[in-house]
């Protein structure tokens, strides 16, 4: 299997191109500053993971700045904090200030003019058009949860981009999901007989961070430690063909 055998890569958004965790860390300051004895900031991620998975299989159907809203609530409630309806609205709200990996933008660019590329996102509309002017690229379609009803892992997501992709001509063999995510992305691609490309953002930290453990370990294509390496790869790929 060769990164030259496919024409379309679909994406995740939040932790692969959209470097989540440091959005979500540093929006959670105001709440985080209450906490006595301070978190470690895998603590932090690792609850957030937690609440955010949970209030997303009991209400698939709200929107994501709203589902932060409420985990705000829930982890002021679990570190015993004071907090106000206005800090969880702002906190939902957060997402249009968190940063692009710094590799993103380019390596979109790049792949762009190899490549039709999708997104297939755990996130509302308005929040990823914020993301979308940091990445710099026309993606040529966008598949969220909000369109969806529902939200990763559940595999009402894959099979609604696989269905609108079909309908567009794109070939399921020639799909490449892409994604950070093992428990969102890679172990339902597996279920659906997608190839997949693991971009390995905390390669030098322990742990899920911002996910939840997927328990088994998917089976993975290809793995790359940033999006800057998968275009080397890929260059390197088309060199040899």
């Amino acid at each position: 299997m060769k990164l030259t055998d496919f024409d379309t890569l679909t994406f995740d958004c939040y932790g692969t191109l959209i470097d989540w965790e440091t959005g979500i860390f540093q929006a959670l300051r105001p709440l985080l500053d209450r906490v006595k004895p301070a978190l470690t900031r895998d603590q932090v991620l690792e609850a957030h993971a937690r609440h955010e998975s949970s209030q997303q299989r009991y209400t698939p159907g709200k929107r994501y700045q709203d589902v932060l809203a409420i985990v705000y609530k829930r982890l002021a409630e679990e570190w015993d904090v004071s907090f106000t309806q206005e800090e969880c609205i702002a906190y939902g709200r957060s997402i249009r200030d968190w940063p692009a990996f710094a590799d993103s933008a380019d390596a979109l660019r790049y792949l762009k003019q190899h490549y039709k590329l999708v997104i297939l996102s755990n996130v509302d509309n308005e929040s990823f058009a914020y993301s979308n002017a940091r990445l710099q690229v026309e993606f040529d379609a966008i598949y969220t949860a909000e369109d969806v009803g529902s939200y990763k892992p559940s595999p009402r997501n894959f099979e609604y981009m696989l269905e609108k992709l079909s309908e567009r001509g794109v070939r399921k063999e020639r799909i490449l999901h892409t994604a950070e995510s093992l428990f969102h992305d890679h172990k339902p691609a597996n279920d659906f007989g997608l190839a997949s490309c693991w971009i390995y953002r905390r390669h030098a930290q322990s742990g899920f961070g911002a996910t939840m453990d997927p328990g088994v370990q998917p089976n993975i294509d290809f793995r790359f430690n940033s999006m800057a390496e998968l275009v080397t790869a890929h260059r390197n790929a088309v060199l040899e063909k």
